[in-house]
């Protein structure tokens, strides 16, 4: 019996899974990311923003903002928040908007 092969979401979702737990894992708790563990995402993963910051302080407000419970650590849950608002920016910056009437 042939396994179907993912779809392109379910890809997608196994892709973030891993590139959590890749970042979770590195120290302390695996089901989250430390301050350290979310700074070396975002200079790894997503170093074109991190770059183009003038202000260095930006990763750290960025986090506070994601940590919703406050605990000092993003889990998978406020992670998503992150990539779902980088995935609406990047939306809405591709949307033509129609001509109105």
């Amino acid at each position: 019996l042939l396994s179907q092969q993912p779809t392109e979401t379910e890809r997608c979702i196994e892709s973030l899974l891993a590139v959590f737990q890749r970042y979770a894992g590195r120290e302390g708790d695996s089901c989250t990311l430390s301050k350290r563990e979310f700074l070396a995402f975002m200079n790894t993963e997503l170093a074109a923003f991190t770059k183009n910051q003038k202000d260095p302080g930006v990763v750290d407000r960025m986090m506070k903002k994601l940590d919703l419970n406050s605990d000092g650590q993003l889990d998978f849950q406020e992670f998503l928040n992150l990539i779902g608002g980088i995935a609406v920016a990047c939306h809405n910056s591709l949307v033509v908007k129609a001509p109105g009437p």
